[in-house]
């Protein structure tokens, strides 16, 4: 059955606008369906880097997905979307929508795509946002693309769909070859059916394709993802509430998250969240709220929440030594937003060492993937180590901040011998206590009495 999909399949040529994270994920795997597909971006470094087998983002498998695809010649990249777009008959934009000042997504790119489609477009055209945009955007989108034929005096034939991402990072190829679900917005039969035959393995498969109108499908996404940081906010604040009361967060999150009405994820105690998509989606949607007149208090109270929850390690370092931290060194375990990933944007872990070096700190880091990353945004103001053992090397305190594997298995008793001081505090609450204190180490964690 499978050979008969890639069969029909084959022959439909596919536009991805966008070689980031969720452009890259989506080429990869519609390739890896049968699709002929073209990766565009502006970017010439990045693009020959790709088509040297250079990843630009760090993913579980990418590398291997994308080389495999390249190879069997159902994958390819350019810089020039104008040369192959009389030969695709769908576009996918996946460019950035990086929040303006006012939280607001800045729509320039999309709408750029928008303008270059209807400016070169000779034939029917199905473009199809991916990126994470607000309601409203594809009103926006037809727009652009309708101005520009005007100017050309031509009179084509076009739609525009929304088809939102909800990859998780860490688990993005399993999330889009083996989706919850897949959210389709559209406003005509022609699209309907066009997105159909693109997802058609997926149907076959069993996982569920969502049709809904356009503006139900951009909704669906900022409203998913600011549901998920409501239950991290949530969760933080009930930990905050066990540490007064004496409750134990994890007791408290096994209790509730066991009935089927809530569920287990997203429950988990932590420094608070950070990424690509969370934070802006959260912002982008107190600000298209405030553009209708609404107020949004929930999702408003779960940013505050938030930012509030990224200083709760420093807050701890510093009880730990009784207001004293000036002038100790302190190790940091983990620099990511979150594991699997090198992505820092909104990473908890910078709000972190800011303020230890801020309060006079010296600072020791170390990350799997994201240390150069770092030093462009550091510098020389930490101190870059090879591995866990060599950051807690003569340190005070160390801090866990991104619950990366290599630190899960640590031997507590080398790092005991290491460390000048004798003060760990689990941001992820991922360590056993009675193993810490058994070596002499003073254990302080999320949402638990110490």
């Amino acid at each position: 059955m499978l050979i008969t999909i890639n069969v029909i399949l084959k022959p439909m040529k596919i536009a991805i606008v966008g070689t980031g994270y969720v452009g890259l994920v989506t080429g990869a795997c519609f390739a890896e369906m049968g699709l002929n597909v073209v990766c565009v971006d502006i970017d010439k470094s990045k693009i020959e880097k790709l088509k040297n087998g250079v990843m630009p983002i760090f993913e579980p498998g990418i590398q291997e997905l994308v080389n495999k695809n390249a190879d069997e010649g159902r994958l390819s990249f350019t810089t020039n979307l104008i040369d192959i777009l009389d030969d695709v008959s769908v576009i996918f934009s996946a460019v950035g929508t990086p929040p303006d000042e006012d939280g607001s997504a800045d729509l320039k790119y999309v709408l750029d795509v928008a303008r270059n489609v209807g400016k070169h477009m000779n034939n029917y055209k199905l473009l199809v946002t991916k990126s994470t945009v607000p309601v409203g955007t594809a009103p926006k989108v037809k727009k652009v693309i309708q101005a520009e034929l005007d100017k050309r005096g031509v009179d084509i034939p076009f739609d525009v769909a929304s088809n939102p991402e909800f990859l998780k990072e860490g688990a993005a190829i399993k999330d889009f070859m083996s989706p919850d679900r897949v959210v389709v917005g559209v406003d005509s039969e022609r699209a309907r059916l066009l997105m159909e035959r693109l997802y058609k393995p997926f149907l076959l498969n069993g996982f569920p394709i969502i049709f809904m109108d356009i503006a139900s499908a951009e909704m669906s996404k900022y409203a998913a993802n600011a549901m998920l940081a409501t239950r991290i906010s949530f969760m933080n604040e009930i930990a905050a509430l066990c540490e007064a009361t004496g409750a134990n967060v994890d007791s408290v999150r096994k209790g509730i998250g066991s009935d089927k009405r809530i569920g287990s994820s997203f429950l988990y105690a932590g420094a608070g969240y950070g990424g690509s998509c969370f934070p802006k989606d959260v912002k982008a949607l107190i600000t298209t709220a405030k553009e209708f007149g609404f107020q949004m208090k929930i999702v408003e109270a779960v940013e505050l929440v938030n930012e509030h929850q990224k200083g709760i390690i420093f807050r701890k370092l510093n009880d730990a030594f009784k207001n004293k931290i000036k002038g100790k060194t302190i190790a940091i375990w983990g620099l990511t937003f979150k594991p699997d990933t090198d992505d820092m944007r909104e990473a908890p872990s910078m709000v972190v060492i800011n303020d230890l070096l801020n309060a006079g700190v010296k600072v020791r880091i170390f990350d799997p993937v994201a240390m150069e990353e770092t030093a462009q945004k550091l510098g020389n103001k930490v101190t870059f180590c090879k591995n866990p053992y060599d950051a807690v090397d003569g340190a005070d305190a160390v801090a866990l901040v991104t619950e990366w594997k290599p630190f899960r298995l640590i031997n507590w008793s080398h790092i005991k011998q290491l460390m000048k001081g004798n003060v760990v505090v689990d941001g992820r609450n991922i360590y056993d206590p009675a193993e810490l204190k058994a070596e002499g180490l003073n254990y302080y964690s999320i949402g638990k009495k110490h």
